[in-house]
């Protein structure tokens, strides 16, 4: 059985839209009590069954912006790069992510900022790939975050902790909900929508997010779990975000 997505919502005209290109997933595997401890009440990390005992994930994930623009406003368009440092959680039974942080190589991060109270940051993000190599290689450099990764001979017959390609898709490359800290203290949520990923798969010659290692879940020598990754991917964003 294969992982179908979900139903697109009908775009409506204050919604951003955006390209993703050179699109990765980068997910470490961490202590789900450690986790937990940075999670507001209501919110539960999600815990999956790996190899030797459970466990939870996070990711840093990193692109490149292509023409995100809102839809009223198509004509104003930027590109960039962005990195989201998220964690694969539950809030009151429904699946989704919490949001610890995302770094913008762009101006437009004070909106996010200020105007909606996200844990936005402007930091210089540089992120290339090369899909026609053999083995494809994708980098990142953004600062103190780094990672250097290459393609896989072929996909993995299963990755640790998940039932198969299905549930990995779903629990890993396709949260639609995601929660964050407001700077005010609250809650804020918003929701995407993207088509169902096509990932290759790769592993990481090298990897550092000092986000995660700052939080106490990773070390500087943590292995990442897994790097999925797609060279172009559509993106729908729900904005404004909301006050859960």
């Amino acid at each position: 059985m294969s992982f179908a997505g979900t139903a697109r919502p009908r775009p409506r005209w204050f919604h951003a839209q955006t390209d993703l290109d050179d699109f990765a997933i980068i997910s470490y595997r961490v202590d789900t009590d450690a986790l937990a401890r940075h999670l507001p009440n209501g919110f539960t990390p999600m815990t999956l069954d790996f190899a030797d005992g459970p466990g939870s994930l996070v990711s840093a994930v990193a692109f490149r912006d292509r023409d995100f623009h809102f839809r009223f406003l198509p004509q104003v368009g930027i590109d960039c790069g962005q990195i989201n440092y998220r964690a694969y959680v539950t809030a009151n039974g429904r699946p989704g992510v919490w949001f610890f942080g995302t770094s913008l190589d762009h101006p437009v991060v004070l909106i996010p900022q200020h105007v909606w109270g996200m844990p936005w940051r402007r930091d210089r993000i540089r992120i290339g790939a090369d899909w026609v190599a053999s083995p494809a290689h994708w980098r990142l450099d953004a600062g103190d975050a780094s990672c250097e990764a290459e393609e896989l001979p072929e996909p993995p017959a299963s990755l640790d902790g998940f039932a198969g390609e299905p549930d990995w898709l779903e629990r890993l490359t396709h949260p639609m909900d995601g929660w964050y800290r407001r700077r005010d203290g609250g809650v804020g949520v918003y929701s995407i929508w993207h088509p169902v990923m096509r990932p290759r798969y790769l592993t990481a010659l090298s990897a550092r997010f000092p986000v995660f290692e700052r939080l106490g879940l990773i070390t500087a020598d943590t292995p990442p779990h897994s790097v999925l990754a797609q060279r172009h991917l559509p993106f729908d964003i729900h904005t404004p975000p909301r006050r859960l």
